[in-house]
């Protein structure tokens, strides 16, 4: 019974479909819940730092349920999409309720739909992979997952990945500097794998270029069966659910930089290297994200099994409550700096 608190991570896109349906005020309630509600459940609820004895934990990865609770995502994501592109196409909303839906819509791409697809991205079936990248699409974000894995768990907590906020850098800085280092990050390694596999640019093993197509059809079909009105929404509602993304990368790594070698290298990645948070509520509502550093030291172990290390630098708050306090920088800096090993500071 305990296994079917992931259902928690469902309460998100619920609100969405609230707000689609009732309207009015209700369309605001999305991000009322996952900023204001959660953050206070967080704050209630106790830090849980156990992890699972070794045969709970060949337990639960033998168990489908965790899977099929990410599978579930998709039809969930594409359902809620469609609702939306219609009733935005054959409803006079108020500006408010236009913006709230985008926003309500926006959250649910971000939480369980890139979120969910990052997990994905690092199984080791193709049919995971792509479920995996088609919760990326409604995002335009697709190019996230050759970045992230051939990428981010490269260079994490170096200069060199455009997925570690500096120390000082502010989360709005931080939205600029990542998501275009990112996407020109993403067809520099897709170059290189297509040099080393000896294919060429317009090969078909090109997965850039299928993404361009992909996104372009998705568009295209939004103008074609929607409307214009339609088009907005599913543009913006995109772009909220990657900054939604980066919000996250930006309290992942903050700060946090591996120590060059005497060879000149940097350090392996360790557990020192990601900001941890235990906090119940977040852990479940983005499928143990919260435990960062135990998937960057092996980022193929499915979220269910994840630990708690130690020596991982712990976050004072979850990190729903810790995206709310990103958006304020002066409060962010004086809660995190202190945080940071002085031997990581650079500036």
């Amino acid at each position: 019974m305990k296994d079917l608190k992931y259902l928690a991570a469902f309460s998100i896109p619920i609100m969405a479909f609230i707000g689609l349906y009732f309207k009015g005020y209700w369309v605001w309630a999305t991000p009322i819940f996952a900023f204001v509600c959660i953050p206070i459940l967080e704050l209630i609820f106790p830090i849980d730092t156990d992890n699972l004895k070794p045969e709970e934990a060949d337990s639960k990865l033998k168990q489908n349920l965790f899977d099929w609770l990410l599978y579930l995502n998709l039809p969930l994501i594409f359902g809620l999409i469609i609702y939306a592109l219609f009733t935005v196409s054959n409803e006079i909303l108020a500006t408010y309720e236009f913006v709230g839906l985008i926003v309500s819509v926006g959250i649910v791409l971000g939480v369980n739909g890139i979120n969910v697809a990052h997990e994905l991205g690092h199984r080791q079936t193709t049919n995971e992979r792509f479920l995996g990248k088609a919760l990326l699409l409604p995002s335009f974000y697709m190019h996230f997952y050759i970045e992230h894995n051939f990428g981010h768990h490269l260079h994490a907590a170096t200069p060199e990945d455009p997925a570690t906020a500096r120390y000082n850098q502010s989360v709005y800085s931080f939205w600029f500097t990542s998501t275009i280092r990112q996407y020109f990050g993403a067809w520099k390694i897709q170059n290189k794998l297509l040099k080393n596999n000896n294919q060429s640019f317009l090969s078909i093993k090109n997965d850039m270029l299928w993404y361009v197509v992909f996104q372009i059809t998705y568009v295209s079909a939004i103008v074609l069966i929607f409307s214009t009105a339609a088009l907005l929404f599913a543009v913006f509602s995109g772009i909220i659910g990657f900054i939604l993304l980066e919000t996250v990368n930006y309290i992942e790594h903050y700060g946090l930089l591996r120590l060059p070698t005497k060879s000149g290298r940097y350090e392996r990645v360790k557990e020192m290297h990601s900001w941890n948070s235990n906090h119940v509520i977040g852990r479940i509502v983005l499928y143990e994200l919260t435990r960062h550093s135990d998937h960057h030291f092996k980022s193929s172990k499915k979220y269910q099994v994840l630990d708690c290390h130690d020596e991982s630098p712990q976050m004072p708050y979850g990190y729903p409550t810790s995206m709310v306090l990103a958006m304020i920088p002066p409060l962010w800096f004086r809660i995190m700096n202190k945080r940071v090993p002085k031997e990581m500071i650079t500036s």
